[in-house]
C-alpha cells in the first residue's frame, strides 16, 4: 500500500480511532460517561436519575462489576458512580479516579433507590438515555451507536446539542474500506513511528491485567485453571493470558484496557495471544508490531458487518484474528491468513453473546483455540470448503455470512437471550 495514499491514511485513522483505553466493560462505562455528562450539564450532583437503555446494554452491563464501586454491578452501580464522581473529559476512563469517600457516597445514594432503569425499544443495539434531576431542574443526555457517541443534551426541556443518530458511525472513518488482502498489505508497509505509541499502549496495558489475572483471584479463574490442567506451553499460555485478562477485567479490575471495536475483551484477544507468541518466537519488535496491526485491523473488518453489539460473541472474530496474525509471525503469507480465518469460523460462528460476565474468558480461550486449529489445519492441508455450511469460497464471502448470520439471522435469538437474562428468578 503506497504511503500516504487515501486509503493508507483510512487504515491509519481507523487503528487510532478504535484502540482507546477504557477502565471497565465499556457498556457500563458508557453508561456512567452519559451519567457524568449529564451531571456537568445539571451543575450539580443529581437527586435520581433515569436510564433508559436498549437491550443489549442491559445484557452487556447486568452481570458484570462496574470498576471503583466496592464489587459493585449493574446499571445503577454505572449510573451513580458516572454522575456522583465521574469525570466526563476521561471518556472511557470516566470513573478511574473515585476515592473513598465517593464510593461512601455512592453507596448511600444507591441505598435510597435513587436511579431507575426502563427498557429503551430502539433500532440501534447501543442506546441510552440518561436524564437528571436536582433542585427542581433536569437534563437528558442520548448516547447512540458507539459508546462515547453524544448525539443529544437537554436541559429543561431545550435542546442544547443535537446531531442525527444516523445507522452508520457517523464521525468514524467508513470501515467498509477494510478487506483481509489491503490489510496485510498496509501491516506489512506501515510506518512503524506511526504506530508505535498505540501499539506499545496495547502491548503495556493489555498484557498488565492479564498478568494480574493469573496471579490473583478474579471471576471464575478461568486462565489460571488452563495454566494448572494444560501447563505452559505456548498452544496453551497464549489463549489462558488472554482469559486471565478477562478474568480481572469482568470482576472489576481497575487497570485500563486498550480496547478493539468498542471492547475491552475483544482488545485483550486481539493482542494478548499475539504478544505471547511474539515473545515465544522471539521476532522482532517491529515484527510484533506488524502482526498486531494486521490483528486488529482484521478483528476491526469483522466486527463492521456484525456491530458493535449483538448476540454474537464478539470473541469469535477477535480470536481469529488473532490466529491468524500468529500464523503471519510463522511467515504466513495471504493465503495461509484467509484460509485460517476461514477454518475458524466456521468451527465458532454459532457462539452466542449473553452478557458480559465471567463467562466471557472461557469464551476467549475458546474461540484462540479455534483459530490456532484453523491454522494447523491448513499447515496440514485441511480446510473447510465452499457450501460447508456458512462458508464460501473466498474469505470475504465467509466473513459478509457471519456478518449476516449476526445482524439479521440472530436478531430474534438476541431478544430471546435478553428474556431470559431478566425473567424475575424463583
Amino acid at each position: 500500500m503506497e504511503k500516504r495514499d487515501t486509503k493508507y491514511l483510512q487504515y491509519l485513522q481507523i487503528l487510532r480511532e478504535e484502540l482507546i483505553p477504557a477502565m471497565g466493560c465499556t457498556e457500563p462505562i458508557a453508561i456512567a460517561y452519559g451519567a457524568a455528562r449529564a451531571r456537568v450539564l445539571l451543575g450539580e450532583k443529581p437527586e435520581k436519575i433515569l436510564v433508559e437503555a436498549s437491550g443489549n446494554l442491559i445484557k452487556n452491563v447486568k452481570s458484570v462489576v462496574v470498576p471503583n464501586t466496592g464489587g459493585l454491578k449493574g446499571i445503577e452501580a454505572a449510573a451513580a458512580a458516572g454522575a456522583l464522581a465521574g469525570k466526563p473529559e476521561k471518556e472511557l476512563e470516566v470513573i478511574a479516579d473515585i476515592t473513598e469517600e465517593q464510593k461512601a457516597e455512592l453507596a448511600l445514594f444507591l441505598g435510597r433507590k435513587a436511579v431507575e432503569v426502563r427498557f429503551l425499544d430502539s433500532k440501534f443495539p447501543l442506546d441510552l438515555i440518561i436524564t437528571a434531576e436536582g433542585s427542581g431542574h433536569s437534563t437528558r443526555v442520548r448516547i447512540a451507536q458507539y459508546h462515547t457517541n453524544v448525539v443529544l443534551e437537554e436541559t429543561d426541556g431545550q435542546v442544547t446539542f443535537r446531531k442525527e443518530a444516523a445507522g452508520r458511525e457517523e464521525g468514524l472513518t467508513d470501515r467498509s474500506v477494510l478487506n483481509v488482502e489491503d490489510i496485510l498489505d498496509f501491516a506489512e508497509s506501515v510506518e512503524i513511528e506511526e504506530v508505535r505509541e498505540t501499539l506499545e499502549k496495547q502491548i503495556s496495558c493489555n498484557m498488565a491485567i492479564a498478568e494480574e489475572g493469573i496471579r490473583n483471584s478474579y471471576g471464575a479463574n478461568v486462565g489460571s485453571v488452563l495454566l494448572k490442567l494444560y501447563g505452559n506451553e505456548i498452544h496453551n499460555r497464549a489463549r489462558a493470558m488472554a482469559a486471565a485478562g478477562s478474568d480481572a477485567r469482568m470482576s472489576g479490575c481497575e487497570l485500563p484496557v486498550i480496547i478493539n471495536s468498542g471492547s475491552g475483551n475483544q482488545g485483550i484477544t486481539v493482542s494478548v495471544p499475539v504478544i505471547e507468541y511474539a515473545r515465544e518466537l522471539k521476532v522482532g519488535q517491529e515484527k510484533l508490531y506488524r502482526a498486531l496491526v494486521l490483528s486488529n485491523l482484521l478483528a476491526i473488518h469483522q466486527k463492521t458487518g456484525i456491530g458493535r453489539l449483538s448476540a454474537y460473541c464478539g470473541a469469535v472474530s477477535a480470536g481469529s484474528a488473532a490466529g491468524a496474525a500468529i500464523a503471519y509471525l510463522y511467515g504466513g503469507d495471504y493465503k495461509t491468513i484467509a484460509h485460517c480465518l476461514v477454518n475458524s469460523l466456521a468451527v465458532t460462528s454459532g457462539m452466542i453473546c449473553d452478557g458480559a460476565k465471567a463467562s466471557c474468558a472461557a469464551k476467549i480461550a475458546f474461540s484462540i483455540e479455534s483459530a490456532l486449529l484453523g491454522y494447523e489445519m491448513y499447515k496440514m492441508g485441511s480446510q473447510f470448503r465452499d457450501g460447508e455450511g456458512i462458508v464460501r469460497k473466498g474469505v470475504e464471502n465467509t466473513i459478509a455470512n457471519v456478518g449476516r448470520l449476526s445482524k439479521e439471522g440472530m436478531r430474534e435469538t438476541d431478544r430471546e437471550i435478553l428474556k431470559m437474562m431478566t425473567e424475575a428468578r424463583c
